[in-house]
């Protein structure tokens, strides 16, 4: 079945362009667009929804905002700034993707990334899991004294935790503790084995931010100002986060 014709309103700008255009550098080039495709050419999420950056962004220009914030593809778009490695004029169409996000109601965005935003904020831990301080602790107390009662060579194997003035502060995926806790031990070793000095933390350990994701500025900021704050206050030098 065709597809039905789009009627354009005569001079309709897009709120999402704008926008972009007010936040970033020279508005961010969005006025300068070739239609050469090169975006869509190298973007892993050309095709899906039957969208690409190069459309996407074509949607914008001629206004249409319904179509933008109705289309999944925004959540598609994996951010990956390839679009704007390849553009000769260097446009910025993952920006203009972060504020389609950002127009989205909580409700209406993907359950999965959505929730693992709103488990971050539940404590200091910043866990996309919703684990405690307690329960993490406990995890990684556990498994190394694991690896040192049956891993040969391992018997010194330390994981600290809040160790005051470590060169290395080290974040840690959320979900591994939770459901692979033997898959932090292979990271341990290296450490160990180079005589590294580190630690975790009880707060701020979690490597990833899902409200990045979501677009939602406030709680994004939140979440990295917890982790900061955690890194200071143990004045640790170096933030190694394996994400």
């Amino acid at each position: 079945m065709a597809s039905e014709p789009t009627a354009l309103e005569l001079g309709k700008k897009s709120i999402f362009k704008q926008k972009v255009m007010e936040l970033l550098p020279e508005g961010g080039n969005l006025n300068l667009c070739l239609t050469c495709g090169l975006c869509a050419s190298g973007c892993p999420a050309t095709g899906l929804e039957d969208m690409d950056p190069r459309k996407w962004l074509r949607l914008a220009s001629l206004g249409l905002d319904d179509e933008l914030l109705n289309s999944q593809w925004a959540w598609m778009c994996t951010m990956c700034q390839r679009c704007v490695y390849v553009c000769p004029m260097k446009i910025d169409i993952p920006q203009l993707t972060v504020h389609v996000r950002n127009s989205w109601p909580k409700e209406k965005q993907p359950k999965g990334i959505r929730s693992s935003c709103e488990l971050a904020l539940k404590n200091d831990t910043c866990s996309a899991m919703g684990t405690t301080e307690e329960d993490w602790q406990f995890v990684v107390a556990d498994v190394a004294e694991e690896v040192r009662e049956t891993q040969p060579g391992f018997e010194d194997l330390q994981a600290p935790m809040d160790k005051q003035g470590a060169c290395f502060f080290l974040n840690q995926n959320s979900r591994e503790p939770v459901t692979e806790p033997d898959e932090m031990v292979p990271l341990w070793k290296i450490l160990h084995t180079v005589g590294a000095d580190w630690t975790y933390g009880t707060k701020g350990w979690a490597a990833e931010n899902y409200c990045l994701f979501c677009a939602d500025f406030e709680n994004w900021e939140q979440i990295v100002r917890t982790k900061a704050k955690a890194v200071d206050d143990l004045g640790c030098k170096v933030w190694l986060n394996t994400e």
